[in-house]
């Protein structure tokens, strides 16, 4: 398992969920699941084997160098199977906060979506709670999916912003809705 420099423990644990320092063998299942679900995120195109080869070679690899990356990733488990990965992502050092990042297998969304993007949550905050003491962690996403909303209200995020037409999406303008969690 690799290790990030800017954390002391490498595993998160909560009943039968886990993360994990994102890993090489489950680049090719994130692939799929960013082909899959390419509307809601901020992705020009399908990405190829070479692309994911790419990004894990001189972008993911290099994370684990750093003293202060600029985002941490982190493979997702259940019952030690993976079920999706995310991490901190725009992370600044400075004003101790970052942006969440999750995305889950997409044939496990229908059945599982708010409990397996709850579990993740509360790991998220571990890490950046409680390892990173970070201030304030928060959501970005285009208003495609009002169910994500209502699972993170019920997490105690709260929606900080609305910025009107922000992102051009299937030939019209949308929404960006952000919610927000302040440490303590």
């Amino acid at each position: 398992m690799r290790k990030y420099k800017c954390l002391s423990c490498s595993k998160f644990i909560l009943n039968d969920f886990h993360l994990e320092p994102i890993r090489d063998e489950d680049k090719f299942e994130i692939m799929t699941i960013r082909n899959e679900q390419i509307y809601h995120l901020r992705q020009a195109k399908p990405l190829t084997i070479e692309d994911q080869e790419n990004y894990f070679s001189n972008v993911v690899s290099k994370l684990f160098e750093q003293d202060f990356p600029n985002q941490l990733l982190f493979s997702f488990f259940y019952k030690n199977e993976f079920i999706g990965y995310g991490g901190l992502v725009h992370i600044n050092w400075i004003d101790k906060n970052s942006e969440i990042s999750f995305i889950m297998k997409t044939e496990l969304e229908k059945e599982h979506f708010s409990l397996y993007w709850s579990n993740y949550l509360k790991l998220i905050e571990k890490v950046a709670f409680e390892e990173m003491k970070f201030h304030k962690i928060f959501t970005y996403a285009f208003d495609l999916r009002p169910h994500l909303y209502e699972m993170l209200l019920d997490n105690n995020y709260k929606e900080e912003a609305r910025l009107k037409e922000q992102c051009f999406f299937d030939r019209k303008y949308i929404d960006v809705v952000i919610h927000s969690k302040i440490n303590g």
